[in-house]
């Protein structure tokens, strides 16, 4: 039996054409190091011949609805205890490090270990100025690099999530639970760091994904809702409290 599956989606209007989403970054310190995120697409691949994975429509479509955040610095990491049994990150990279010691503790933090979901995974957070928005509802979900060989594996995972950019534009964080604290984490600048997709309303419709400016309105909403997180358990509890004080517009395209 042949099943065609279709779609009603409006011939125009805003959400006509493909889900338009923002990304920014919260601060321009340094903001060189930070690629602009690329979608997924496997360039230089066998396509000469039909059956080839590399022209499957089905690949290709996958391939295209997930967007790629880079890695930006080397990093060297150990875990230990101290004396007194607490935890702590080594930088195995010691003076050889490209990052200044100083620098790398504003970056990096282990999570205290009593918020660790297992005794035995320490939980360390890489804090990235990213930040995606939308001006129609979009939710955005973080997940590991599934298609992205490594020849040393990571010692874990990384925490993914799923929350709706319209409303909750956060700047955002590699979270990363080590399963084999024994074993270091190496990060390379201009490697995945992690993936991004995002879902909207109308399955078929593609997503673009523009750079967008850091306008007053958007940074004072971002002032509203931000921090939040230190004060209250359940963040999306506040969904409907933030919708009414978003502004109409937060997505303004950068001007090339």
């Amino acid at each position: 039996m042949d099943i065609t599956l279709t779609f009603d989606r409006p011939e125009e209007g805003p959400k006509s054409g493909p889900v338009t989403v923002g990304w920014f970054l919260t601060q321009d310190k340094g903001a060189i190091l930070y690629d602009p995120p690329e979608r997924l697409i496997f360039r230089q691949t066998n396509k000469t011949h039909a059956k080839s994975a590399s022209r499957c429509p089905a690949v290709i479509q996958m391939e295209s609805r997930y967007f790629v955040v880079k890695c930006p610095f080397d990093l060297h990491i150990g875990f230990g205890r101290d004396k007194d049994g607490k935890g702590h990150l080594i930088n195995r990279a010691g003076a050889a490090s490209s990052i200044r010691a100083s620098k790398l503790g504003e970056l990096l933090t282990l999570v205290n270990e009593v918020e660790w979901r297992f005794p035995d995974r320490p939980t360390i957070q890489l804090m990235l100025p990213y930040c995606f928005i939308a001006d129609e509802t979009v939710y955005m979900t973080q997940l590991g690099t599934f298609a992205h060989y490594r020849r040393d594996p990571l010692p874990g995972t990384i925490f993914g999530g799923r929350f709706p950019i319209n409303v909750w534009p956060r700047p955002l964080m590699w979270a990363f639970e080590w399963h084999e604290p024994e074993k270091d984490i190496i990060l390379r600048r201009g490697e995945p760091l992690f993936y991004c997709q995002f879902e909207a309303e109308g399955p078929d419709r593609p997503v673009q994904v523009v750079e967008a400016e850091r306008t007053p309105e958007l940074a004072g909403y971002m002032d509203k809702i931000g921090g939040i997180v230190n004060y209250v358990n359940q963040t999306f509890s506040l969904f409907k409290a933030a919708e009414q004080v978003r502004p109409p517009k937060l997505l303004t395209p950068k001007d090339k």
